[in-house]
């Protein structure tokens, strides 16, 4: 027979309880109230925190700009012709009459202007020539609620300069390389460099050290080593990063020099012989992250439940036949949301890099892990650094930047969890 559903204050009514636990009730449910605010407090204040960082990311990265020209683009043009209608030979021509022999040779070292594209010497003609240059800069609150003030701000300090609505984030800024001037400087060779050490960092760690982590749960003996060894990875995921950039440059640097330059394979470029090199900045980020990928990872084999191993041993399958077809499938979404905590860490890094020798100001794109390079986070700390206002609003479209690339990245790994997550629950 069904039995009625009994409402809990009915319950309470009907149920005698013992005079301690209804005299400690009202205060239990009071430290309850307390904690459950206090949490929610917490949650909010985190909240904040990040709103105002998204806040100052974004109120530097749009609002006008006052920009003049060192000479006006109408005077080099005849006939009245817009400048950006004039043809590749016009445009050579005006290049080469405007600018001096030395930076005509040093132009030309790379090839002829002939063979630069119609786009390429336009460029140049605006950035050796016309010399475009910041007179001023306004955030983008000042420019959404105070646009009337700052035209006539502008028309009154600078009657030649035009004035612009700007977005620092453009396509441009991925596509050219770091310059002096801020409306002609990118971040091309410094996300080429993000990329290659990444995926260096990656391809050492993530293999290392979910190798680490499936000995230690799975093969190794419960014994004082053993004990030793965990601690000792324990310690090591919270040593400061740059104990691990003097690591990598008395190791990589300077012992494997010969390795990490390039040299022993052939590679003779004087300006990676020292060992300053991508594959030096790579492996040191590659040794930080290797205690949090084997700590991850060895949570996550940990979680598989006994029974899957068991039942693997039942019908007659090998250690490592368990290991490779039932254990790590259904541990590899714990594993890569370890890897992407620390991969995470990795690309905002920063004092390991200036140890091992990143370059703060770098113009050519990294051709290979030989190649001297800069990072992301490096050049917005180059560009922080400097007293223009106009470079931190570089800055902060390079943040976006560096946010874009990390969720992209991490975007990736949570494909790869989910499918192994799919693939652990059919098994």
């Amino acid at each position: 027979m069904k039995q009625p559903v009994i409402a809990p204050s009915e319950t309470s009514r009907d149920t005698d309880l013992p005079p301690v636990f209804e005299a400690n009730l009202p205060s239990r449910h009071l430290q309850s109230r307390l904690w459950r605010a206090v949490f929610r407090g917490s949650t909010l204040v985190g909240i904040v925190f990040l709103s105002l960082l998204l806040y100052n990311i974004a109120n530097q990265s749009f609002g006008y700009v006052a920009i003049g020209n060192q000479i006006n683009p109408a005077s080099l043009a005849a006939n009245g012709v817009n400048l950006q209608e004039l043809d590749q030979q016009t445009l050579i021509e005006i290049l080469t009459a405007n600018i001096s022999s030395g930076l005509l040779r040093q132009l030309e070292r790379e090839g002829p202007l002939t063979k630069y594209s119609r786009d390429e010497v336009y460029n140049l003609v605006v950035e050796k020539v016309v010399r475009p240059e910041v007179v001023q800069t306004w955030t983008l609150i000042d420019s959404l609620f105070h646009a009337a003030e700052i035209r006539a701000q502008a028309a009154q300090e600078d009657p030649q300069a035009e004035l612009h609505f700007r977005s620092w984030v453009t396509p441009r800024l991925l596509s050219v390389p770091q310059s002096s001037n801020p409306l002609m400087a990118g971040v091309r060779t410094a996300l080429l460099g993000s990329l290659w050490t990444t995926a260096i960092t990656v391809l050492v760690a993530f293999p290392v050290g979910v190798g680490a982590a499936i000995y230690l749960e799975e093969y190794s003996v419960q014994n004082w080593l053993t004990r030793l060894i965990q601690t000792n990875i324990n310690n090591l995921a919270g040593v400061p990063s740059i104990i691990y950039g003097m690591l990598g440059l008395a190791i990589f640097v300077r012992s494997l020099e010969p390795i990490t330059s390039g040299a022993a394979f052939g590679f003779s470029d004087p300006t990676t012989s020292n060992g300053r090199t991508i594959l030096s900045a790579g492996l040191t980020l590659g040794l930080l992250v290797l205690p949090l990928i084997i700590i991850n990872a060895q949570q996550a084999i940990r979680a598989v439940p006994a029974s899957l191993r068991h039942a693997s041993y039942g019908v007659g399958a090998t250690k490592w036949e368990t290991v490779w077809h039932h254990v790590l499938p259904c541990a590899m979404p714990g594993v890569l949301t370890g890897t992407i905590l620390a991969i995470s860490r990795a690309i905002g890094e920063t004092a390991p890099l200036v140890v091992v020798g990143v370059a703060t100001y770098i113009t050519f794109d990294p051709s290979g892990p030989f190649s001297k390079f800069t990072t992301l986070p490096i050049q917005i700390y180059q560009w922080t650094s400097r007293p223009q206002a106009e470079f931190r609003n570089l800055a902060a479209a390079a943040i976006l930047t560096l946010l874009g690339l990390l969720l992209g990245l991490n975007a990736l790994a949570i494909v790869l969890r989910n499918h192994f997550r799919r693939a652990g629950g059919n098994l």
